[in-house]
């Protein structure tokens, strides 16, 4: 989508998406290697019964619903950063994940105006309407690239 899209109020849902307990298992291992995210038996004695997902892998595939449904073919150019994430619910295998982002405020940087700035909220639910993920983040869109054509 397009900077000039995105006005304040608007609200844009993506997914479902799953993840399967081996996609678990492997991106934990691989980044965030504690028990209750990479093994089984230890998970299911542990406080949260199972095998659930790294906050990290759920911030990857709310990432991912952004670029396929929302950033791919914009002019963003980066973030410098979140004002708060938050992880209310784990994510367990064959949940099915919808993101909703909602743009909170879209403006022109006072400082360099061939840059746009656009601050959004973005929370992740699963099938049970649980929310998982909670954040604020802002991007970047250069002002200045051509229009698609």
């Amino acid at each position: 989508m397009r900077y000039d899209e995105l006005t304040p109020g608007r609200v844009i849902e993506c997914g479902p998406a799953t993840l399967t307990e081996r996609e678990i298992v492997e991106f934990a291992r691989a980044y965030d290697p504690q028990a209750f995210h990479t093994d089984p038996a230890r998970a299911a004695a542990s406080p949260w019964g199972g095998v659930i997902a790294s906050g990290w892998q759920t911030c990857g595939v709310a990432m991912r619903m952004m670029v396929d449904h929302i950033l791919a073919g914009s002019e963003v150019i980066g973030s410098p950063g979140l004002a708060y994430l938050r992880w209310q619910n784990p994510v367990r295998a064959g949940d099915a994940l919808t993101l909703k982002v909602e743009v909170i405020e879209r403006r022109t940087s006072a400082s360099k105006p061939s840059l746009g700035v656009v601050r959004w909220r973005w929370t992740m639910a699963n099938q049970r309407g649980e929310p998982v993920l909670d954040l604020e983040a802002t991007n970047f869109y250069d002002l200045t690239a051509p229009a698609p054509g």
